[in-house]
């Protein structure tokens, strides 16, 4: 079977991380989210995909090529402009003529693929819709089933006491060919808000399956903060590259630590890392590879990615900082978000 992964939108509220990075790209343990996505996939035996992509759509194919090295193969659906879910689903239609997968590379999804497609195959449907539980559904589109778990509406951002359900749209689903009937050509679609609307109302079988696993939306700077402490907690099953050295300190190779720095759990650091003398890294801490860390530094509720620097005596506290960044200023940094050299947001 194969899987069509949506790694073509904007990434607008993740900006200025995603000014020059497809979202899916951003990493999370020191890692594209993107191969883990993908190395995920693989070790449940999938193992063709095809990338839709639009913004900056190079980073991903110089990255992962035609996936051998992951041991995958990867075709890619270029979008000459934003199309939308269910638009980027036709535009890849030549690729995708059996039963295919479709993931929303956005989302850090988990997913046990097997009841899925078990369910799938049982249910003779058209689409099956992966569903996720959550405590608020009035900021996602919030599905109604019936007692055989077909669908019969979708209702957008409900206030919560009018929600039928808390049962969300987890952005992963399974789809039969003869759904690109009802998706037009060349215009911009969304399958949230036109494609299963539209097969509901033309009696197509449309069935929503909740599907287990972790999941998590990390479409804001708060929300990918979030993601990596629920690694470093063991929330989330994603690998940690790493030796840990102490209860949840985890240290890559080559890393240099210089004398009296303490590392106040958790953290995470990278390959080819050095930390310079009595500087203290932690509570919740991800340094990337590559990175230099000087002297009497506090590092603290913030990620840095790769090949990054930062300088003696700054205190950084609730902030991301993007690949090849660095902060030369002696003083607090804080609710900072930093983008290549000169790019800073205030958060």
């Amino acid at each position: 079977m194969k899987t069509l992964l949506l790694a073509g939108g904007l990434g607008t509220r993740l900006r200025p991380l995603t000014e020059n990075l497809p979202k899916p790209m951003a990493p999370i343990a020191n890692r594209p989210w993107l191969e883990h996505l993908i190395t995920y996939l693989r070790d449940q035996g999938i193992n063709q995909f095809v990338i839709a992509s639009h913004h900056c759509s190079d980073v991903i194919k110089n990255y992962f090529g035609d996936g051998k090295r992951f041991g995958v193969d990867i075709e890619y659906s270029d979008e000459t402009h934003q199309m939308g879910t269910a638009g980027a689903i036709k535009n890849a239609e030549r690729f995708l003529k059996e039963r295919f997968l479709v993931v929303n590379a956005d989302i850090v999804h988990l997913p046990n693929l097997i009841p899925l497609l078990e369910f799938h195959e049982q249910s003779g449907g058209i689409a099956t819709i992966a569903l996720t539980e959550v405590d608020d559904p009035s900021s996602y589109g919030v599905v109604q089933l019936d007692d055989s778990s077909r669908i019969l509406r979708f209702v957008e951002k409900p206030r919560r006491e009018e929600a039928p359900s808390n049962l969300i749209n987890a952005g992963l689903y399974i789809l039969e060919p003869e759904v690109m009937r009802y998706i037009p050509a060349g215009r911009e679609v969304s399958i949230e808000r036109e494609t299963f609307p539209t097969l509901i109302q033309k009696s197509k079988s449309v069935y929503g399956k909740i599907s287990s696993g972790y999941w998590f939306d990390m479409g804001t700077p708060e929300r990918y903060r979030k993601i990596h402490w629920d690694v470093l907690e063991n929330r989330n099953p994603l690998p940690t590259r790493g030796n840990q050295v102490q209860p949840g300190v985890w240290l890559g190779k080559d890393t240099k630590i210089g004398s009296g720095v303490r590392f106040i759990p958790p953290v995470l650091i990278g390959d080819n890392v050095e930390v310079g003398d009595q500087s203290v890294i932690g509570p919740f801490a991800v340094i990337g590879d590559h990175c230099h860390i000087g002297s009497k530094v506090h590092f603290s509720n913030s990620i840095l990615w790769d090949q990054s620097s930062i300088s003696d005596n700054i205190r950084v506290n609730n902030s991301i900082m993007a690949y090849k960044t660095f902060l030369n200023e002696s003083k607090v940094y804080d609710n900072l978000i930093l983008n290549q050299y000169e790019r800073v947001m205030q958060a």
